[in-house]
């Protein structure tokens, strides 16, 4: 019970105001669909129109990790805002190192980098915004634990800059509503390029993440959100696997889609 008040004080601060320990639910049966991957991890949801959260794992919700790919978020809100890129059309230059991605192999558009989650093509983009400009909207957001280290190209990947599960949530809901501090303008440039998937049941947005712990397990991330009947549902998904081995990309999409069909979605009933 302590924990949970200590939670519901946490997501006070990210403004998910009239929570109450009524509105928190803890869903334990999503710990199978975790343990079928041999993966430790924490879901979370909340229900906008009814205040409502559904939790799984609520210690790990609350720690700390590098967030990897989902920065790129941060990354392409600030350098839209500063001028850095015009819009998602914005060619970001290969650098004509090849790497394992063939898609990463070329020059791309912010939409097209954000889309194959290229990391030269967003090193680029911060090495653009520069450290002092980047610190400032860091501590603007006050995002995790605002912590760049020493290069302005891998903070988000060296275990410099961390963020729990609980702010991710905070941030695409206030994303999702224009409640960041960017034009609107810019926050919608974000918001179109996280659209994943839209028909006539759903939408669903969102950006995932691939990174490693300090200790070199392998971590993943899946934070957006998902509409259903016009009514915003936000989400975030983190996972750890000391497995070396593991597909993590393969278990955060399987992850995420059987949590979200266990809790009613997909079926345009929500």
């Amino acid at each position: 019970m302590n924990k949970l008040r200590v939670y519901i004080a946490a997501m006070f601060v990210l403004t998910m105001a009239g929570c109450s320990l009524n509105n928190v639910k803890k869903e334990d049966s999503l710990k199978k669909i975790f343990d079928f991957h041999q993966v430790d991890g924490c879901f979370a949801l909340f229900d906008n129109g009814r205040g409502q959260f559904t939790l799984y794992n609520l210690k790990r919700d609350t720690t700390r990790y590098l967030p990897a790919s989902t920065f790129k978020i941060v990354n392409s809100l600030i350098a839209i805002e500063t001028g850095r890129v015009r819009d998602d059309s914005t060619v970001i230059p290969w650098d004509g190192v090849v790497r394992d991605y063939a898609d990463w192999n070329q020059n791309l558009s912010l939409a097209r980098a954000f889309k194959y989650s290229s990391v030269p093509h967003f090193q680029q983009i911060a090495r653009w915004i520069g450290k002092d400009t980047m610190k400032h909207w860091l501590d603007t957001l006050a995002y995790g634990n605002m912590k760049m280290g020493s290069r302005i190209d891998s903070f988000w990947l060296d275990n410099s800059l961390k963020i729990s599960s609980d702010e991710q949530l905070g941030l695409v809901k206030k994303l999702f509503f224009h409640q960041l501090p960017f034009q609107k303008r810019t926050q919608d440039i974000v918001k179109s390029m996280m659209l994943q998937e839209a028909n006539t049941q759903y939408q669903i947005s969102y950006k995932t993440g691939w990174g490693h712990t300090e200790d070199g397990h392998s971590l993943g991330w899946v934070v957006g959100w998902i509409e259903e009947n016009n009514h915003p549902y936000f989400f975030v998904l983190n996972l750890e696997s000391p497995d070396p081995k593991a597909d993590i990309p393969s278990i955060r999409k399987d992850i995420l889609e059987k949590a979200l069909r266990q809790l009613g979605f997909f079926e345009g009933k929500m």
